[in-house]
Parts: C-alpha cells; structure tokens; sequence
C-alpha cells in the first residue's frame, strides 16, 4: 500500500499492531497528539487532588476513570486514548504508559512506583529502527507490577499474578505465576 492509499486512522492502525513508519503521512498527528497530552499531565501531576487527578486522566484517556482507582503523580503517558484503567486499580509515584500500542489495566491491579508499560518498540534493523511496532500491553485482574520493573509491547499478565521489582517482562505470564530477573523468568506458581 503506498502513501496515498492509507485512509485508516493512525492511532486505529497502531491499536491493529500495524507498523508505523516516519514517512507514514499521518505520523506528524503522533508528536501533536503526545504534546496535547504533555499539557494535561503537567496539570495533572502539579495536583494533589486525587478527584482532580482522576478527572484529568479521563480526560487523556478518553474514558471514566472510577473512583476507586487512587494514582499518585507524577505519571508519564505520551498519548492516553489507548489506555483502559479499571476499578479499584493503584498506580504508584513515577510511572511511565507508553500506549500507542494499547494498554489495559484491569480491576485490583496493583503498579509499584517506577513501572514502565510500553507498548511500543522499534524494530532491531538499523535502517527500519525509526519506526513504531506497537503491541498491546494487557495486565489482568489482581496483578501486582513491583517497582521499578517494565513490561515490554504485546505482553499479557495473568490474573493474580505477581512481577518481583526490576523484572524485565518479554514474554507472557500464565495466570497465579511469580516471575522476576532479566528477562522475567518464572519463580514460583501460586
């Protein structure tokens, strides 16, 4: 497909796993889009007001985000409308949601501070590096992230499962599973 053939939205390819190329004729809406969102995080996270800090995630995420859910600022997210955040969810101090690839946070899941979720990589050839190769990001019911650990594009984290603290996730966690290290290898089943 050349150039003057793409007509679906750039955000909608992202979230269908397409890879996104500099010369892609919608890929300016990408650096506008991510300093729309900088203008509402530097709000967001100059308050203390936890309703004011919900309001003003909704307003990124384009979604209600339900009382329940408690996040301490700073955050740092460079799109939003890709992020789902369910009820009664902690994200803690200094995390990072890189979402053009899609991120879905589910009920009672809990993110220590320093958590990256990035849905959105590059590939390794020098000459393609400069383009985006999103990948959903999907952290099940009752998951807790510890600290400091990241979860690289397209991973799934099992319900109830648990990432020790500086764990690098690559690859898929089973359900009731404890994984930790770099790469995140599994520890023990609950």
């Amino acid at each position: 497909m050349n150039s003057n053939e793409i007509t679906e939205d750039i955000f909608e390819r992202l979230l269908k796993g397409e890879t996104i190329t500099p010369k892609d004729p919608q890929a300016q809406r990408l650096q506008e889009s991510s300093y729309a969102t900088k203008q509402l995080l530097v709000k967001m996270n100059n308050s203390s007001d936890p309703s004011e800090i919900r309001a003003i995630l909704s307003e990124i995420t384009g979604s209600i985000i339900h009382e329940s859910t408690s996040v301490f600022t700073p955050s740092y997210i460079n799109y939003g409308k890709n992020i789902k955040i369910g009820k009664n969810v902690f994200i803690n101090f200094n995390c990072t949601l890189l979402d053009l690839g899609g991120i879905i946070i589910e009920d009672n899941v809990l993110i220590a501070p320093n958590v990256s979720l990035l849905s959105e990589a590059h590939p390794l050839e020098p000459e393609n590096r400069q383009s985006l190769l999103p990948g959903l990001v999907h952290i099940k019911k009752n998951a807790w992230i510890g600290a400091n650990a990241t979860i690289l594009p397209g991973v799934t984290i099992g319900k109830n499962s648990i990432v020790a603290s500086g764990a690098v996730v690559t690859k898929n966690v089973s359900d009731n599973t404890i994984v930790g290290g770099i790469p995140a290898k599994t520890i023990k089943t609950l």
